[in-house]
């Protein structure tokens, strides 16, 4: 499958990692990936309410009831955005490629059952960015089931 995850274990914790190209600069794609009005679009329950520094928090809801915070760890525009949301880690890099750029996005966390759940929403949030990246209006399409049973059989 085009542009999916792959699972990787580092000090006995699982690692997800995406990679997806880009025909432009780092410069011209990082806003997208923190800027609250952009960010708030693909990633889940974020409120826009983020202060971009190191040790800034970034703060989410569920709509459910439950919020919380992130702190960021590294803030390197246009080329590194890394923050911790609980226990987890999320990390995204921007490095310069021939044809535009390639960011590295991995999420490190615990449970390793969740796995499949967790790449089939990564996946689709990445397309979401893609999308918004590109100028497009963000579709999302409905290929969760499909993308659970793809890295359900891609991970065991």
């Amino acid at each position: 499958m085009h542009n999916d995850g792959s699972l990787h274990e580092k000090e006995g914790r699982s690692v997800l990692v995406f990679e997806r190209q880009y025909p432009f600069t780092p410069e011209t794609v990082f806003p997208f990936i923190t800027d609250p009005q952009y960010f708030t679009q693909w990633y889940p329950f974020a409120t826009g309410d983020m202060d971009l520094k190191v040790g800034g928090k970034i703060k989410f809801d569920d709509g459910e009831g439950s919020t919380y915070e992130a702190v960021i760890t590294e803030f390197h525009p246009p080329y590194s955005f890394c923050f911790k949301e609980m226990e987890d880690l999320l990390e995204i890099s921007i490095q310069e490629a021939d044809q535009g750029c390639t960011m590295t996005f991995s999420h490190t966390f615990d449970d390793r059952e969740m796995a499949k759940y967790t790449a089939a929403g990564w996946h689709r949030c990445l397309d979401a960015l893609g999308q918004l990246i590109h100028g497009q209006p963000i579709e999302w399409d409905e290929n969760g089931p499909e993308l659970r049973e793809y890295y359900k059989e891609k991970f065991e």
